[in-house]
């Protein structure tokens, strides 16, 4: 008997929509009440505004305690499907975002860099949603989320600096003038980034050994991942408080910032998709790599984008957009992983029959 499809939890299937609640109720604050400003600015100390901070800090915590980093092994069994992730997650898909940028915000440098932020972040948490709903590898795609985790611990603070401060200078980008040192990421990455993923692995391995890894999926886990959404949508709330005098130049500008990201995901997918079927991967571990390369770690580009640039700043608004197109996008990519299963994978068996 095949196993029951998993489908998407009410938080998550409707994650879009609070997020589009929460960029409303902010700008409708900040809109009825211009002093909101100065109240979020007497919690602040020097360029950092407390609240916020522990926000970041908080939405990032239960992805990576969720990662199964024991399972990173399975990883580098297969070296072709590794060499393959490696290149989609982090050559392709940063590459593809940057130049998506260029093309379609080179006269919004702001907006530009917090896309490519957001490309750089490769994704660690709801992949592993999308994958299970298009019944991908569930073992292997827990091992990339683990790699992808240590990957951008020690090298997103480098990939950061160079696609936006190096390469746009290259280019003769003369108009995307961004003030910022690999120092300043580094310490933002190691802030936001670092801090959970301390907690998390060691959150994971000390109450996996206490309690057993049943316990802890299926009931530590469910009870910590609402804090992800709340931090979530505590930090929109707050960046569009801000923003409320701009009420009516956002629409058209959340427009601007999600056509190129819908031409990513799409893109992104499509290409993975094609090149794990033409290397000979089944479909789970075609799916997983699809989905790995077209999802991307919106939680990692927001708190960045906020403690680099700031939290009035284009680039943490452009992240923002990032899950509010992110989560439609992907959602119909699943029924195109389980089309193609049908098409180029007939005959083979499913996982779970």
């Amino acid at each position: 008997m095949a196993a029951q499809t998993p489908r998407l939890g009410f938080l998550d299937r409707y994650l879009t929509l609070w997020i589009f609640l929460g960029m409303f109720a902010g700008v409708a604050v900040g809109h009825l009440f211009p002093g909101v400003a100065g109240f979020w600015s007497r919690f602040g100390s020097g360029t950092t505004n407390i609240p916020i901070a522990v926000g970041l800090i908080l939405m990032m915590y239960p992805p990576l305690a969720k990662v199964r980093y024991e399972e990173l092994g399975d990883v580098f069994r297969d070296r072709r499907v590794l060499a393959l992730s490696l290149l989609q997650n982090w050559v392709i898909g940063p590459v593809l975002m940057f130049v998506l940028a260029v093309v379609f915000l080179h006269d919004h440098p702001h907006y530009m860099a917090g896309l490519i932020l957001i490309g750089l972040a490769r994704c660690i948490a709801m992949v592993i949603v999308w994958n299970e709903l298009a019944r991908g590898d569930t073992e292997y795609c827990a091992g990339l989320v683990a790699f992808n985790s240590i990957f951008q611990v020690l090298f997103f603070p480098l990939y950061a600096w160079v696609f936006i401060t190096v390469l746009p200078g290259w280019l003769g980008l003369q108009s995307f003038a961004v003030d910022v040192t690999i120092g300043d990421i580094a310490e933002s990455v190691f802030v936001y980034l670092g801090i959970p993923f301390l907690a998390g692995a060691i959150t994971r391995f000390v109450l996996v050994k206490a309690r057993g890894r049943q316990w802890y999926h299926e009931r530590f886990v469910p009870k910590i991942s609402p804090v992800t959404l709340i931090a979530l949508l505590f930090t929109i709330f707050v960046m569009f408080s801000l923003k409320g005098d701009a009420i009516v130049r956002i629409p058209l500008d959340v427009v601007r910032i999600a056509v190129p990201l819908v031409v990513y995901f799409v893109l992104m997918f499509l290409v993975s998709f094609w090149l794990g079927h033409r290397m000979g991967a089944d479909y789970p571990k075609t799916t997983t790599l699809s989905f790995t390369a077209a999802s991307n770690n919106f939680e990692l580009a927001i708190a960045v984008a906020i403690a680099v640039f700031g939290i009035h700043s284009g680039e943490a608004f452009a992240a923002v957009i990032g899950p509010l197109v992110e989560v439609p996008v992907l959602i119909l990519l699943v029924n195109a992983a389980l089309h193609f299963q049908k098409r180029y994978f007939a005959g083979r068996p499913s996982p779970g029959t």
